[in-house]
């Protein structure tokens, strides 16, 4: 980590720092993320564990997935399971993972890619490190997030998106000390190759040691922080909220985010467009009501979301 990288942040072009019109967004709640274990049992860290699902909207869930460097013979991935009502971003820092699923979608992520898969109607996919991954083993570090769709758009066709790294808009903070990596949505024009159902923007910033980033963001998104490494401060000068590796920050209202660096530091920045919408969440299904959720898995038990042939 971090995934992609510029020699020289002065190439880049800059991010203005959000003007008197825009205030800052302070600090409602910072959560430390549980470990866990996902799939055939590689490491995770649950981002949003804890958090109101009221102040996640429209986003369900976020594991990040390791940092962890695999002995030979070691390293794991998931088996084939069902998705339906959201879509998945898997975000890979480093290492590689093979994405493949039902609808004929897949491919291998590598640093600093990211597979969109939108589930829609449904579908069954795996994601696992490829056989010379397995035989060599090495390092694995990636992001999934989960961003719900609204009730109008759950039942889509399924999609799947490559976002190859050189896709991924840069830019740097003014006193270019922050390297801004923009995947989905828009930032000061910035435009994420991430096509997404429901309005969003994600962000991958690098602050080196005493930079400060400071973002316009749209006053209807909300606005989460989520570190992966280092330490920092987050929230309006002089109501700043410490925060370091496993913690996510959620923000209050305001037009603008702020991030400060007391280490190198690294972040993710999400924003979306509330759905507020009933949620009713089982397993691999997020849908609206209870017989929604009991016909989704009546639906994975007949064939209905995809067969392998």
């Amino acid at each position: 980590m971090p995934a992609v990288t510029v020699a020289d942040l002065t190439v880049l072009p800059r991010i203005a720092v959000p003007g008197p019109d825009q205030p800052q967004r302070p600090v409602v709640s910072v959560t430390t993320a549980p470990h866990g274990l996902e799939g055939e049992g590689f490491p995770v860290k649950r981002a949003f564990a804890g958090v109101d699902l009221r102040l996640l909207d429209p986003f369900v869930m976020m594991d990040e997935m390791g940092e962890v460097d695999y002995p030979p013979g070691e390293a794991k991935g998931t088996p084939w399971h069902p998705h339906r009502g959201f879509e998945t971003a898997t975000y890979l820092l480093d290492g590689t993972f093979v994405h493949e699923d039902s609808h004929g979608g897949g491919g291998t992520i590598t640093g600093g890619a990211t597979q969109w898969m939108t589930a829609g109607s449904g579908i069954l996919h795996i994601e696992a490190p490829p056989p010379e991954l397995v035989a060599s083993g090495g390092l694995f570090h990636g992001l999934q997030l989960w961003v719900n769709l609204p009730k109008a758009d759950k039942g889509v066709a399924p999609r799947y998106q490559d976002l190859a790294p050189d896709r991924v808009a840069l830019a740097s903070s003014p006193d270019g000390g922050a390297l801004v990596r923009v995947i989905a949505g828009e930032v000061e024009g910035h435009l994420g190759p991430g096509q997404t159902h429901t309005p969003m923007t994600m962000v991958h910033a690098t602050l080196a040691r005493g930079a400060q980033l400071e973002l316009p963001w749209r006053p209807d998104f909300n606005a989460l922080c989520y570190v992966m490494s280092g330490n920092g401060r987050v929230g309006p000068e002089g109501a700043e909220a410490a925060i370091g590796a496993g913690q996510l920050a959620v923000f209050g209202a305001g037009s603008a985010v702020r991030v400060r660096a007391d280490s190198e530091l690294e972040v993710v920045l999400l924003g979306g467009q509330p759905i507020r919408e009933p949620i009713a969440w089982a397993g691999p299904f997020v849908m609206n009501t209870r017989a929604e959720l009991v016909t989704a898995f009546e639906d994975y038990q007949a064939g209905r979301l995809g067969r392998l042939d």
